[in-house]
């Protein structure tokens, strides 16, 4: 189970990585400027929020295991990061508008409420729900709920549900199939990510129908909760599980592609555990900068956060 946690909180952090030099950009542009994506982009690749955040969640779990409440985790956004001076280097919107919003006074589930409460903000770090509940589903969909209350509402939330509860059955060895229908159960059969999950799954294998089937055109932001799942489980379906074409393919539909590829890559490392992603990857990724949220997370890094999580749930639960 420890190199499946591995798997997971390296593919988050890999994909991560290797997204975001195409994060923003179409399918079209990606493969015009570096052919087909084999690896990552650039000689100096670094995470984004999208690392940052989630092992800001990690230690939440780490602190406060099923426990966690939304105060706990809106007291520690007060406590860790609204009083951040500085500014937030690469945060999403949703992240800044949940800040500004507990800087009022706002409480969760209000201070989630705001003009990106359903963005990808929420999906990109909620695989570690997953992780430290291994195996069970509706208890890391609980945690991704109680961790999103803070930041998203509506869409946003059911997103990072999805991932939380896929990753979680994706950590017990479970079919690729099998880890999408977990996901799927656990949203709102009405909701847009419901509906983003079934065109993953009816797409999978053909990237020109999926992408016109989930982007929606002519808005200026890629940053979508129900469409970055869309993508990210896609690629995990299309590559069977397989960490590389998993990540690979994410980045290359781009979009929101640190996002999707990070999501993809979470999903496909728990599935197949750390070893089977290329050593040099493994390798590549190093200790979290903290460029965007500080110091609580600086200096961690992704297989550290896995083996305490996974302590955290053996001992304690």
């Amino acid at each position: 189970m420890r190199d499946r946690a591995r798997g997971c909180l390296l593919g988050l952090a890999i994909g991560d990585a290797m997204g975001a030099p195409a994060e923003n950009m179409t399918a079209e542009a990606i493969a015009a400027r570096w052919g087909p994506v084999e690896g990552f982009l650039t000689d100096d690749p670094a995470g984004t929020d999208d690392t940052e955040y989630a092992a800001f969640s990690a230690l939440l779990l780490l602190d406060h295991g099923h426990d966690l409440t939304s105060d706990d985790v809106a007291d520690a956004w007060l406590e860790h990061l609204a009083g951040r001076s500085g500014g937030f280097p690469g945060a999403g919107f949703s992240e800044l508008g949940t800040i500004e919003n507990l800087r009022a006074g706002l409480r969760p589930p209000a201070s989630g409420q705001h003009l990106h409460s359903w963005s990808d903000g929420l999906a990109m770090r909620a695989a570690v729900h997953g992780v430290y509940a291994a195996g069970d589903a509706v208890a890391a969909a609980r945690l991704a709920r109680v961790d999103g209350a803070v930041s998203h509402h509506g869409e946003g939330v059911h997103a990072g549900v999805a991932v939380a509860a896929a990753a979680a059955t994706a950590m017990a060895g479970a079919e690729p199939a099998a880890v999408v229908r977990e996901a799927r159960a656990a949203v709102p059969d009405d909701s847009w990510t419901a509906r983003a999950l079934d065109t993953a799954t009816a797409h999978a294998g053909d990237v020109a129908r999926l992408l016109d089937a989930v982007v929606v055109r002519g808005y200026p932001w890629t940053d979508l909760g129900p469409e970055a799942v869309a993508l990210a489980f896609a690629s995990f379906l299309a590559a069977d599980g397989d960490p590389v074409r998993a990540v690979t393919g994410a980045v290359s539909m781009g979009r929101d592609a640190d996002t999707t590829a990070a999501i993809a890559g979470a999903l496909a490392g728990a599935s197949r555990g750390a070893d089977e992603i290329p050593l040099e990857w493994r390798e590549t990724i190093g200790v979290v900068t903290g460029r965007c949220l500080g110091e609580v997370v600086a200096g961690l890094h992704p297989v550290e956060l896995a083996d305490r999580l996974s302590e955290r749930r053996e001992v304690r639960g």
